[in-house]
Parts: structure tokens; C-alpha cells; sequence
């Protein structure tokens, strides 16, 4: 979160960017819902932070997953999805990050990957017509208990 830092002399006060953290707007291997995307790229964009897009996605555990790491074929819809705030926010001058997340314990591994990155703002935004109820409901608790900064979710 910005703060504000007033000098003791006169002078004007100057935003302290140490204290600054990225925006991170997360899905669950499903697009975007429209007001997610569009809060978390305006909220990027007015606090001049970078944008984390982050997508999870559940790989499940299976003997040939081990020999050869998490295979993760993502859908043209969900790629098409993911990359649309990105550019958005990419061509509205602000510094973004796209990142995969494969877990066989999605969740879990979700809140691993946002508390690495100490985000101020966590959009959580899956669109929830192509998403299990129980999963979402499941994340959406997660995240609004555990989660580091402060949480937007999408309902």
C-alpha cells in the first residue's frame, strides 16, 4: 500500500514506493469474470503498481505427472482470457506479470504463490458460470481467511 511521507520542511509530500506492493488478480484455470479483470487493471493502473495474472490450475498426481513434471495444456478460451487484461493493461503503461500455478492441491498452492508475492490488492476473479460451485466456495473462503493484503472477490 502507498503511503505519504510529509517532510518537516515545507516541501511537498512524496509517495514512499517502498511500501508500494503489485496488484494480483487470480482464476482458477476458467476466465475471468468481466469485473475482476477490469477492477484489478484499473487498480493497477491508478496506483501505477505492476499487474500479477495468475492462473491455477489443478494437475492431478499420476505416475507419468512425476517422471516428467505437471503437464498443464491450457484451453484457447482460458489463454485468450488471461491474455486479455494483460495486454490491456501492458498498453496502458503498466508493468505485468503473467504467471502459471499447477498444483495437484490448486488452493493451497494458490495462497503459496500470492504470499510470495505480497500483493496490496488480490483480485479474486474467476468467472463462476464455468467454475464448481464447492471449489469456489472452497478458494473463495481460503482466500479471504489466509490471504496477506487486502481481497476482492468476485460475487
Amino acid at each position: 500500500m502507498a503511503t505519504l511521507r510529509r517532510p518537516r520542511s515545507g516541501a511537498p509530500a512524496m509517495l514512499d514506493r517502498s511500501a508500494v506492493r503489485p496488484i494480483c488478480l487470480v482464476t482458477l484455470d476458467v476466465p475471468f469474470a468481466a469485473d475482476a479483470a477490469s477492477l484489478a487493471v484499473e487498480a493497477a493502473v491508478e496506483s501505477g503498481q505492476s499487474l500479477i495474472v495468475m492462473n491455477v490450475a489443478e494437475v492431478p498426481m499420476l505416475p507419468v505427472s512425476t517422471l516428467l513434471g505437471y503437464e498443464y495444456v491450457g484451453t484457447p478460451e482460458v489463454e485468450a482470457a488471461l491474455r486479455a487484461p494483460a495486454e490491456l493493461a501492458v498498453s496502458l503503461g503498466v508493468e505485468v506479470e503473467r504467471l502459471r500455478v499447477c498444483s495437484p492441491h490448486p488452493v493451497a498452492a494458490m495462497l503459496e504463490a500470492i504470499s510470495e508475492r505480497e500483493p496490496g490488492l488480490i483480485v479474486f476473479g474467476p468467472d463462476r458460470t464455468k467454475l464448481r460451485r464447492r471449489l469456489y466456495r472452497k478458494a473463495a473462503k481460503a482466500v479471504r481467511e489466509r490471504a496477506p493484503g487486502l481481497v476482492w472477490l468476485e460475487g
